[in-house]
């Protein structure tokens, strides 16, 4: 047996099967195929095509009937393009033109105290950081010598006037033995010259005196001005003088105490007119963050001449300072009040804009929920508002929000407005007011309103569960019907 024979139709039944199962493959991939195309399209027309809702032919025929402006799809293609805005009003306010700028606290006054005599310090009398009125004694310094001085100069001042009343008594007796023509001329005019030399003598010592008195006085150290002393710098025991670079002390007046700030040129003859006319003008002196006022004066007095390096003018605000809030050589930031504007038209910050053509608004037209582009003049600004000079009325409502995405003639959304417009709903259906009952409304027939929806059944039972629970006139009255 030729051992070709068994195999060849071992390979031909093992290459039939074969090609039957891959026309099975190609089969089932078409029909897979079919179904995925299928699918893929069902899905794109629904995510494309939503479903309507309930209704939804009423609603289309009132649609379609509607019209322009009622609710129709012109209308709510003309809604869903409007921008919701935020808006303000145009007033009339009294805004105050201030001036800004940064001012340092200088006092009125800063006395170094030296004691005006030599000595030991005895006593230290005053508390470092202490308030001292002008006047109060501050420290003594050992008065013993001074004592002697003036005990020394007193004495000398009473020898010498002793000896002018001896001398005035000699010339009197030479006057009276002239008129008798019993002495000579010369002696009577020497003793008369040795009189006046006895007054000057007297005179002197008596100036000797006053200065011994008024250095013992000085022992006494005394507060020159009223104000808060500084860190003490001698210490009982030392020696002091005049000389002394240190002092014992350094006293600030605090009350009433100024500000100096610089104001620019331009304003300097402004400023100029309106001191020497006696006007008012208030100045507030702020902190650091410029949120809080730290306390509030007048202006005082304008410098002379100008600063050639900085342009502006040096100015000074005098501050009453009662409750010591104001620190010698602190920095502070100034705002002088200028003048007050009064009746002027503005509004927010946020409402005016700039453009090419200049500084415009967006005027609020409500009745037909438009916006029309208005050129204006701007004027004095504060914080939060800003005046109008011209091209706005009081009155007139202005956008502040969403005016980015605005242009002339451009439907707006007012804060308030639903947002379908009035009191209707979507689909240009009226909603229900508030507080009405649910359900549609029976008319003469009983028939409900096109385009009502009819009530649910459980919410008729439980309604009706309700009633009966309330009223069980009817309840029996329901019952006997049955029965009958």
């Amino acid at each position: 047996m030729d051992p070709t024979a068994d195999v060849a139709p071992h390979a031909g039944s093992d290459a039939v099967p074969r090609k039957r199962l891959s026309r099975r493959a190609r089969l089932l991939g078409g029909v897979l195929a079919l179904l995925v195309l299928g699918g893929t399209g069902w899905l794109a027309w629904h995510l494309t095509h939503p479903a309507a809702p309930a209704g939804g032919a009423s609603g289309a025929s009132a649609g379609r009937s509607a019209g322009p402006g009622r609710g129709g799809p012109g209308a709510g293609g003309r809604r869903a393009l409007a921008t919701t805005v935020g808006v303000a009003t145009a007033e009339r306010t009294s805004i105050p033109v201030i001036l800004e700028a940064l001012g340092t606290v200088t006092p009125q006054a800063t006395v170094k105290v030296r004691p005006q005599v030599s000595g030991v310090m005895e006593k230290v009398l005053f508390k470092e950081g202490q308030m001292v009125r002008a006047g109060e004694v501050m420290a003594t310094i050992d008065a013993r010598s001074f004592d002697l001085a003036l005990m020394q100069a007193s004495g000398q001042r009473q020898r010498d006037e002793a000896q002018l009343a001896s001398a005035r008594v000699t010339l009197q007796r030479f006057n009276t033995l002239l008129q008798q023509d019993s002495i000579a001329r010369q002696e009577v005019d020497s003793q008369a010259a040795l009189v006046k030399q006895l007054e000057a003598t007297v005179l002197i010592d008596k100036a000797a005196e006053g200065t011994a008195r008024l250095n013992l006085g000085y022992a006494r150290v005394l507060a020159p001005i009223s104000g808060r002393v500084g860190l003490r710098t001698v210490d009982v025991g030392n020696v002091v003088a005049s000389g002394d670079a240190n002092g014992i002390a350094v006293i600030t007046q605090l009350s009433p105490i100024d500000v100096v700030f610089a104001v620019p040129q331009d304003q300097a003859g402004a400023l100029q007119q309106s001191a020497a006319a006696g006007t008012v003008m208030k100045v507030a002196a702020l902190d650091r963050t410029r949120t809080g006022v730290i306390d509030t004066g007048v202006f005082g007095s304008l410098d002379n001449q100008v600063d050639v390096q900085t342009g502006t003018v040096k100015a000074k605000a005098r501050f009453a300072n009662s409750q010591l809030a104001l620190f010698p050589s602190q920095f502070v930031n100034v705002q002088l009040q200028l003048r007050t504007i009064e009746d002027a038209v503005t509004v927010p910050v946020a409402a005016l804009r700039r453009g090419n053509e200049g500084d415009y608004v967006y005027v609020v037209n409500a009745a037909e929920r438009t916006v029309s582009l208005r050129p204006v003049h701007r004027g004095q600004a504060t914080v939060d508002k800003i005046q109008i000079v011209s091209g706005l009325k009081a009155g007139e409502q202005v956008i502040t929000e969403g005016a980015d995405r605005l242009k002339d003639g451009a439907s707006v959304v007012l804060p308030g407005d639903t947002p379908g417009g009035g009191n209707r709903g979507a689909g240009g259906r009226r909603t229900r007011p508030e507080g009405s009952p649910a359900g549609p409304r029976q008319g003469a027939s009983g028939a409900g309103e096109p385009g009502a929806q009819a009530p649910q059944p459980g919410a008729a039972a439980s309604d009706a569960r309700a009633g009966e629970a309330f009223n069980p006139q009817g309840r029996r009255r329901a019952a006997s019907a049955e029965g009958s």
